[in-house]
């Protein structure tokens, strides 16, 4: 028996889809023959990508720091294409603050992007997806989801809520045949990363802490992603994947 990781004529719903790991996964997704609807605050290149893939992509504009518009996400979503099969939840904000320096406006903005967002868009999509008895749930962990990190406390508080969040979403939707995963990514080339991969110095430490000796490309997201994404995950869940080049693995 051959695994099955056909994607082709799903649709995913993808969110940060304008930038960084998420515009990466638009283009997967896209490439595999899947439909996408891309959720950011401005479609950016995701109109180039529009001109290519015209019947396959949709954009919904959307700011998720405000908990309402996740319900408009998910009507918008539904009334694109008729229905979800695979939501991937990859916006998120880190403020890089100490806790002398977040204010409560930076700790309620990471509050809700990188968690009560992922909460909400899954309870908005996952009941079409167990009437189906097949669907999935991706969201988006980080090394901080494990391991403190200086100017961490809000982004690793809320990735550390993801882990037990995508462990709690599986409990109670898996029997369902809804699968529900998390992706860690390690140190990869974003925006949200900048400030990191502007130092030289700190980019080589970062990756002589791997056990493969490098830091990572938004290509090597693609290949684990399209395993959650498909039918060869089907036993699978409740799992965060850390793609982070033996990082936490020393």
């Amino acid at each position: 028996m051959v695994a099955d990781f056909e994607v082709r004529h799903r649709v995913a719903v993808v969110t940060g889809g304008s930038s960084g790991i998420g515009l990466r996964f638009v283009q997967a997704y896209l490439d595999a023959g899947a439909s996408v609807v891309a959720v950011s605050r401005s479609p950016g290149p995701l109109t180039e990508l529009k001109t290519k893939y015209p019947d396959q992509l949709v954009h919904v504009a959307a700011d998720l720091s405000k908990p309402q518009a996740c319900y408009i996400v998910v009507e918008s979503a539904l009334a694109a294409f008729g229905q979800v099969d695979i939501l991937v939840n990859a916006a998120g904000v880190n403020p890089r603050k100490n806790s002398d320096e977040l204010s409560f406006e930076d700790w309620e903005m990471t509050v809700n992007l990188n968690l009560t967002a992922p909460y909400l868009l899954a309870k908005g999509f996952v009941g079409p997806m167990r009437e189906r008895c097949w669907g999935r749930v991706i969201n988006i962990a980080s090394l901080q989801t494990e391991r403190a990190f200086p100017n961490g406390i809000a982004y690793g508080a809320t990735k550390g809520g993801v882990g037990q969040l995508t462990r709690a979403m599986a409990e109670e939707w898996s029997r369902f045949g809804v699968g529900v995963n998390a992706i860690g990514p390690g140190f990869f080339p974003t925006a949200l990363t900048q400030r990191v991969f502007e130092n030289e110095d700190l980019v080589n430490q970062l990756a002589a802490q791997t056990c493969i000796g490098r830091n990572g490309t938004l290509d090597d997201l693609v290949g684990p992603l399209m395993f959650l994404s498909s039918p060869a995950s089907d036993y699978v869940t409740g799992q965060i994947l850390y793609v982070d080049g033996g990082f936490t693995a020393k």
